[in-house]
């Protein structure tokens, strides 16, 4: 957890124990939603509030959107915008520091539009900047002190928080900048070894897409399916050690060159080895070409006792190789491809997992998904 401000020696040892509990809980997360959601349900039980508030700004046209709320209207808020400088919220953002606004509607810069639209009315608050040293990311709102006026103890407290805010925001940040660069790097990777087969382009691409797709729908926490995004980019970097003779035949491969192709999950364990942070990917690159009733390789597992993530990526990848053409074969319908997968559940795929994918997919939830992204 970064070091509290100085701002907070002057606090009673109550608020104290308060403001490291929250900053505690607000630096839990590296993802910047939930941080976002802390912050504004743990400050106004530390200050006895009725609710809060967290706006950040836009940094295209400067104006500053309710990001995260607490209270009965806090979902009223979604639709609000301040435009630069606007409310006391758009003060505090351009002139930073924090302030104590004892009666509001005395108060020349209120936005009093915003209680009109959501219905809610405001009586007193405390805003703080929230702002690293680089970056102010928006204001910190706590509203209606529950008994009397909010005290200069609550300004520091709220403020201390507020700068714990804006650093758990841009470590947040920071992080997910990190995490899509490297999974931009590795897909780039992954596709730059597809070029070496003509009959593969969009391969990785279309795996992931299908997996992420299956695995939104069993409640995985993010890094979970992180994992599984890195596992489906990679599961098949093993097959830069199979050779071009065997990699770009047009036609079925024989015995001999089956087994060469069919090291390529133990090849790709081999390179992801060497780079500890993936060793969580290990188990969806080694075992995706496992079959559920133990007929698949390299170890010949069943069942649950492959692990869910190889499972995942064995039906996206059998639905992406029958829907793509071969130089042997034309690439099946759809239906044809979900028939198949049918016919092969309980034998080759996880019975659960086809439904799920099939569901989803005539659902349009793939298009969807796409298109979010």
């Amino acid at each position: 957890m970064a070091p509290i401000s100085q701002k907070t020696e002057s606090l009673t040892a109550t608020s104290l124990r308060s403001l490291m509990e929250l900053a505690s809980l607000v630096n839990s997360s590296l993802d910047p939603a939930e941080v976002r959601r802390l912050a504004v349900e743990a400050v106004p039980r530390c200050v006895g509030a009725d609710a809060a508030s967290l706006l950040l700004l836009d940094d295209e046209t400067g104006e500053l959107y309710f990001e995260a709320a607490s209270g009965v209207k806090g979902q009223c808020l979604k639709e609000v915008r301040l435009r630069p400088g606007e409310g006391i919220a758009g003060w505090v953002a351009r002139k930073g520091g924090a302030v104590i606004v004892d009666d509001v509607n005395s108060d020349h810069r209120f936005a009093a539009d915003v209680d009109r639209f959501t219905g809610y009315e405001t009586r007193n608050m405390i805003v703080a900047p929230v702002a690293t040293k680089e970056k102010v990311w928006g204001v910190l709102q706590v509203l209606n002190k529950q008994s009397g006026n909010f005290t200069d103890d609550d300004l520091e407290l709220v403020q201390a928080l507020a700068d714990q805010v804006a650093i758990a925001i841009e470590n947040a940040s920071m992080y997910q900048e990190m995490r899509l660069t490297f999974l931009g790097v590795t897909t780039a990777l992954a596709e730059a070894l597809e070029q070496r087969d003509p009959y593969t382009g969009g391969h990785t691409r279309r795996v992931h897409e299908y997996s992420v797709l299956i695995a939104s729908h069993l409640g995985l926490p993010q890094d979970e399916m992180d994992t599984l995004r890195l596992a489906a980019i990679m599961h098949d970097i093993g097959k830069i050690g199979v050779s071009d003779q065997v990699l770009r035949k047009p036609g079925r491969l024989n015995e001999e060159e089956f087994r060469e192709m069919s090291r390529h999950p133990e090849a790709g364990v081999d390179i992801i080895e060497h780079l500890p942070q993936l060793a969580r990917v290990v188990p969806g690159v080694l075992y995706h070409h496992e079959q559920y009733d133990g007929t698949g390789y390299p170890h010949k597992r069943q069942a649950e006792d492959i692990p869910l993530h190889a499972r995942i990526i064995a039906v996206a990848d059998a639905f992406d190789a029958m829907t793509s053409d071969r130089p042997y074969r034309k690439a099946l319908g759809i239906d044809a491809a979900f028939a198949e997968l049918e016919r092969c559940s309980g034998q080759q795929f996880d019975p659960q997992l086809v439904g799920i994918f099939k569901q989803a997919w005539l659902s349009g939830e793939l298009q969807l998904s796409t298109k979010e992204e």
